[in-house]
């Protein structure tokens, strides 16, 4: 009887570890990923029919903040997440103790200042202008400014610029800083707001029609801030991160961008 009980609890065990393993191979061809709604999962959903085509199986969850997908990515419910620059992720690994690190890198996004009370930059004197509150950003936001001569920023303050950073400020611009996510809703009350990408275009802007300052194609910006696929280190060698990676720098993914987004958002090369 006790003979019988270990091999009937064996043959269970068995069947729950071949299980277990056909989920795994199951879950393998599967991709999660946390995204931003514009343009990142819009252009994630191009790469679906692609990915199709590899074999894999592509998830996307849009998220409207800068925190949870990370923190999904870091835990390893999500493969991969696709919303974010460099440094804002090396930031985030230092403040958080996170271990995320660039995949792929997809496309860059023009920063952009743009209208809110005025839409004349002659009203710059006095102004109040709304940035990002996050380091990375504020301080490409301020990099934004200075380098149209609208402020000068200590020396050596780069990438971790804040408004605390600011040495002379000849037009007396009222720094405002704000969520991301919360600038597109505020530009009634501030002069003008700079804002990222992704939250300028889901609002309706676009930086060829709307923006009255924007980051140059040649700047050191278009390699600083390109936005990447984000994993948790050691991951980032798999073979669907891989997959995901190549369909994301195809041809096909190159085009809907160019074509779809007027210069507001721009394929890495």
């Amino acid at each position: 009887m006790k003979k019988k009980a270990i091999s009937f609890l064996s043959a269970a065990v068995l069947a729950a570890a071949l299980l277990t393993g056909c989920g795994k191979g199951s879950d393998d061809k599967t991709i999660t990923i946390a995204a931003s709604a514009t343009p990142h999962a819009e252009i994630l959903e191009q790469a679906k029919p692609l990915l199709e085509a590899k074999g894999y199986t592509l998830e996307i969850k849009v998220f409207s903040d800068y925190v949870q997908p990370n923190n999904i990515v870091e835990s390893g419910e999500f493969d991969a997440n696709y919303f974010q620059h460099v440094p804002y992720m090396e930031q985030f690994n230092t403040e958080q103790g996170t271990h995320l690190v660039n995949a792929g890198s997809i496309h860059y996004e023009p920063f952009g200042l743009y209208p809110g009370k005025s839409s004349d930059l002659a009203d710059m004197q006095g102004a109040s202008i709304a940035v990002p509150n996050d380091t990375t950003n504020e301080a490409r936001a301020l990099l934004l400014l200075q380098d149209n001569g609208y402020l000068t920023l200590k020396e050596g303050a780069g990438l971790t610029a804040t408004k605390l950073d600011i040495v002379e400020n000849p037009y007396n611009i009222e720094i405002v800083e704000l969520e991301a996510a919360q600038i597109p809703r505020t530009l009634q009350d501030v002069t003008f707001g700079i804002m990222n990408g992704n939250y300028a275009m889901e609002a309706g802007y676009t930086v060829s029609e709307n923006a009255l300052l924007y980051e140059s194609e040649d700047s050191d910006a278009t390699t600083t801030y390109v936005n990447v696929i984000a994993v948790k280190e050691g991951n980032e060698n798999s073979a669907k991160i891989k997959a995901l990676v190549e369909v994301m720098k195809s041809d096909e993914i190159r085009e809907y961008i160019n074509s779809t987004y007027n210069g507001g958002v721009v394929p890495f090369k």
